[in-house]
């Protein structure tokens, strides 16, 4: 008889150790998909395209400068044409290019959509 309540004595404390092991393994699973989740802060992937005078503007990134915050760094397209990285300064009106250049913002272009949609 005593062996008996040993064999379902210890049944039960493995049935007992595999319910609290599937509950922590759940726990750290459900754990790990949360931090994985917001580990990865990237720009989002949908962009921003707007009909301005015949031409599709499209913000494709956008990110603005934490010192200067009338300066944004955005990668657009034009009618499907992409065009690199460049820092769109709002409050002097110009884009500043990768090698340097600097120009004006055209007449309802890509400068005039970015500050104008996202200012203050």
């Amino acid at each position: 008889m005593i062996a008996g309540d040993r064999s379902d004595k210890l049944r039960e404390d493995s049935r007992l150790l595999l319910t609290i092991k599937s509950a922590l393994v759940n726990s750290i699973v459900i754990l790990l998909s949360l931090t994985l989740s917001f580990a990865d802060a990237r720009p989002a992937a949908a962009s921003f395209c707007r009909d301005s005078h015949d031409h599709l503007i499209c913000i494709l990134t956008i990110k603005r400068s934490a010192k200067y915050h009338w300066e944004y760094r955005a990668a657009v397209s034009i009618d499907g044409v992409e065009r690199p990285i460049e820092v769109y300064n709002c409050r002097d009106r110009i884009r500043i290019r990768q090698d340097g250049t600097i120009k004006s913002f055209e007449p309802d272009g890509a400068g005039e959509l970015i500050c104008s949609f996202f200012k203050g």
